[in-house]
């Protein structure tokens, strides 16, 4: 197959999340005079999740999830502040947030210069931009899709047709969608037609009812795929 069009994910494909995430907690938390233990982090880490996994399903919308996990969470903890509040920061902090998954410019920029690069992110909008931009990756791709501004979420047919609107001369077949989530990235490439490519660094075994085109475990993995296509 002769890929002409790429369609990577942001978050947990190119962008080191996990460490942004980290760090902004941490700042956050510091900033509002808040301990940042084992038990808060774990009780945020399930809040968060269980939301974003609502999300994906379509159950609730992505403000519902931003500004509901802190104020649960706080809630929960007996914790007086502002959740809102808190969350404006925290996205604040998370934007400040450049980390790049090793290997991802690098690929990047080879893969810049055979393929059409756009990134497709379920991310915040102002977060995603500035995290793009600090890392260099704005720079190689030709447009960013947000799930903030579509008004779609992959793995939503709707996110999807959007996208492909939006890519001039667009064949589904020669295109690929990058991403290291079965749930959305995934399951939204099938679910639209298109080929898929799951990055996973764990052993994690792949989905025996997901007809998923490729698999690897390191980016770099992916530059042999689009050169022999």
């Amino acid at each position: 197959m002769n890929y002409k069009t790429l369609l990577l994910d942001a978050d947990g494909t190119l962008l080191d999340f996990h460490k942004s995430e980290q760090m902004a907690l941490r700042d956050t938390f510091a900033h509002y005079h808040i301990p940042l233990n084992d038990e808060v982090l774990e009780r945020y880490e399930h809040i968060n999740h269980d939301l974003w996994r609502r999300f994906e399903v379509g159950k609730i919308n992505k403000k519902t999830v931003l500004y509901s996990r802190f104020v649960m969470l706080f809630e929960e903890l007996h914790i007086k502040e502002d959740g809102v509040q808190f969350e404006d920061a925290y996205q604040k902090a998370l934007g400040e947030g450049a980390y790049l998954i090793e290997g991802a410019y690098e690929v990047m920029e080879e893969l810049h210069r055979c393929c059409d690069l756009y990134i497709v992110t379920n991310g915040v909008s102002a977060t995603q931009y500035s995290r793009l931009k600090k890392t260099g990756l704005y720079d190689l791709v030709r447009d960013v899709f947000v799930s903030e501004d579509i008004g779609y979420q992959k793995p939503q047919r709707e996110y999807f047709d959007h996208v492909f609107s939006k890519i001039p001369s667009l064949e589904k077949k020669r295109t690929l969608m990058i991403g290291d989530s079965l749930s959305s990235d995934i399951k939204g490439g099938i679910c639209a037609g298109i080929d898929t490519c799951w990055y996973h660094q764990d052993i994690t075994q792949k989905p025996a009812d997901m007809p998923i085109t490729y698999e690897i475990h390191d980016l770099h993995d992916l530059l042999p795929i689009i050169r022999g296509s």
